[in-house]
């Protein structure tokens, strides 16, 4: 606290007025007449004494309660929080508290009569005039945040709240500026504003990462799907070989039965014929009887030889298929099929089959083959069923016989299997863009079926047919 300070009393102007008073009193007043009134007088005036000894006292401990509020609100002026600058319109200091001078670190005797727009920010001075214009003009707090300088010429963020005073300070009009320092608190929200931006690029980080997660599990999917589709196209460049090399045993193989079978019978009943020509060419005594019979040795070698070519010619491609259509030539297959093995065939096709084009026609006939023929020589079948369906967008071939089943994987896929029968088939139905399955189960059988699709006449111009390698289904 500070030491009282002493209220200034003109003394000489107290005891003039005293004085005058003191002379109207005695104007009124008249001299005692008796010994009674003046002691009456005398009581009163010791009364009036201790009147005024009792007023003085109270004056007195007025007094000092208000230099203890005066010190109090002193104090609260001087130490408060924020700075206190009083001023007026043209911005001088008229008084300042020791927090305001403390905030610019000057001395406070230095501050007043100083402009405080010279410790604003030059930048930013107009907005100060402005905010200082807008406080006059409106009784209103106003609020503004604008940078101040201290005595090193340091700039620093200041929060300044004003109000215009009602009294007056002489003539002019004042104003009272609570100005606080704002840099912990920028420096808070700086602080405050990189951790938010901190914790966005956190959380974009960790969606990236996941992101990366997803992309790396993706790629890893990805290299083990390409992993197994390199897998599955080499396996299928080997069964492409395995077919090749098959294909071409096939051939030779073929191409030995043929030339055997037309050594075998072709050329020997092509020279039993030439013999029996030649001895019509000896001339001997003629014998109708005799040439009759030779003649017709002969007209039957000739018919044998005919019925060896027409068998070739029919194995190699039926010119039924092309003339009468596919019926008609599964039909012809079958009844020679039956009399060469004593398999029952039970054969079922929709008529419409026969709109199919010569390709089709033909991948089914080759299939219908292809498995007959495995009947025979493997399944050791008594009873065989066929069936050519229509189902939507699509032609059903199955073939069912009642015969041994068969390790599908071992047939399919073994590499020394020397067999074409089932992968040749799979490969003219996947050439057409059908689909090809096997089911061979033990007690029941072996089902082979195909489904190719129906290509309309609308569609046969812009369809193009291609080869896919497609799995078993």
């Amino acid at each position: 606290m500070k030491t009282r300070p002493s209220i200034p009393a003109d003394t000489d102007e107290l005891r003039r007025r005293a004085e005058a008073r003191l002379k109207g009193h005695q104007a009124r007043l008249a001299p005692p007449r008796s010994e009674a009134d003046a002691t009456r007088l005398l009581h009163e005036l010791q009364v009036h004494q201790i009147e005024l000894e009792m007023q003085n006292a109270e004056l007195q401990e007025a007094r000092d309660k208000m230099e203890i509020l005066l010190e109090t609100y002193t104090d609260l002026y001087d130490f408060a929080p924020v700075g206190y600058f009083s001023v007026n319109e043209q911005g001088v200091i008229l008084e300042v508290n020791l927090t305001g001078a403390a905030l610019l670190g000057i001395e406070r005797s230095r501050l007043i009569k100083q402009r405080l727009q010279g410790f604003v920010d030059p930048p930013s001075r107009t907005v100060f005039f402005a905010f200082l214009k807008k406080v006059f003009a409106d009784p209103k707090k106003q609020i503004c945040e604008i940078p101040l300088l201290n005595e090193r010429g340091i700039p620093f963020w200041a929060d300044f709240q004003a109000a215009s005073a009602d009294s007056f300070m002489g003539a002019q009009k004042w104003c009272r500026i609570a100005i606080s320092d704002l840099t912990t608190l920028k420096h808070e929200e700086e602080v405050r504003r990189r951790l938010e931006g901190l914790a966005v690029a956190n959380q974009k980080l960790k969606r990236e990462i996941v992101q990366r997660q997803k992309v790396e599990v993706a790629l890893k999917k990805s290299e083990a799907h390409y992993a197994q589709l390199f897998e599955q196209s080499r396996h299928m460049q080997e069964q492409l070989r395995h077919l090749s090399r098959q294909l071409l045993l096939t051939q030779e193989e073929e191409r030995k039965r043929i030339s055997r079978e037309l050594h075998d019978e072709i050329v020997q009943t092509l020279v039993g014929i030439n013999v029996h020509l030649a001895a019509l060419t000896i001339k001997a005594p003629v014998n109708l009887k005799e040439l009759e019979k030779k003649i017709a040795q002969t007209q039957r070698l000739v018919e044998k030889s005919v019925t060896i070519v027409h068998r070739f010619a029919r194995e190699l491609r039926p010119t039924v298929l092309d003339d009468l259509g596919l019926i008609p030539a599964i039909q012809s297959f079958i009844k020679d099929f039956t009399e060469r093995t004593n398999i029952r065939i039970h054969f079922k096709a929709f008529v419409g089959v026969d709109q199919l084009n010569s390709t089709q026609r033909t991948v089914l006939y080759r299939v219908t083959q292809s498995a007959l023929s495995n009947v025979h020589k493997h399944a050791r079948a008594t009873d065989v069923k066929i069936s050519i369906r229509k189902l939507p967008d699509v032609i059903h071939l199955e073939i069912h016989d009642n015969g041994k089943s068969f390790d599908m994987e071992r047939v399919l896929f073994a590499k020394r299997h020397k067999r074409l029968g089932l992968l040749g088939s799979r490969e003219r139905v996947e050439m057409i863009d059908g689909k090809f399955g096997v089911e061979s189960a033990p007690g029941q059988g072996t089902t082979i079926s195909a489904e190719i699709p129906i290509i309309t006449n609308e569609s046969k111009g812009s369809r193009k047919t291609t080869r896919q390698t497609k799995g078993l289904r």
